[in-house]
């Protein structure tokens, strides 16, 4: 049963991963048990009919697939980036390639919706890739558009994004107040 929740727990961290420390703490176990068991789940995940393995990365425990698959992921990559964008995800593109870098919390202000699942599907589709750690508070992960972004909408560099200019004119008082208040530098 532990090597169930075990995995369950894999599953639900996903790249965040786990410390030995939250399994044992989570698990009720003492440490020589925790490893046994992750040791054991390790061994289960070796049989070549299994996709996955166990790896601990920064002291996190993680499931990441087997590199001898890598070519059917690349495939199956290369299908996902060729299929047509949905509404939201050219929004969070056009969040980032905009105010690169950003973190998911800011793309989820300007948003108004929550764009966390949206940007790992264009980080697994290899539209954006991590760049960094942000100062703010829990250091959150930055994000920016990658070189396949570029190829995707047939650009040479950011330079050539459309300019997003507008008059002060264009907007009415209220908007320009909430717009200053919001973005200026603090």
């Amino acid at each position: 049963m532990k090597m169930g929740v075990l995995e369950g727990l894999l599953f639900v961290t996903g790249e965040d991963g786990i410390s030995l420390g939250e399994i044992q703490k989570i698990l009720e176990l003492t440490k020589e048990d925790a490893l046994k068991l992750i040791d054991g789940y390790k061994n289960t995940l070796e049989d070549e009919k299994r996709g996955l393995k166990l790896v601990c990365l920064g002291e996190k425990y993680k499931l990441t697939t087997k590199e001898e698959h890598k070519k059917y992921y690349e495939a199956l990559a290369d299908a996902v980036v060729s299929s047509n964008l949905s509404q939201s995800a050219l929004e969070v593109l056009a969040i980032i390639a905009y105010n690169e870098p950003i973190t998911v919390g800011q793309i989820d202000e300007i948003r108004g919706v929550s764009s966390r699942d949206m940007v790992r599907k264009l980080l697994y589709r290899g539209l954006i890739d991590l760049a960094g750690k942000s100062d703010l508070p829990g250091k959150p992960m930055l994000y920016k558009t990658t070189n396949r972004f570029l190829d995707y909408f047939n650009l040479s560099s950011k330079d050539e994004l459309p300019k997003i200019d507008f008059e002060v004119g264009d907007i009415n008082k209220e908007e320009l107040d909430l717009f200053t208040s919001k973005y200026k530098e603090q």
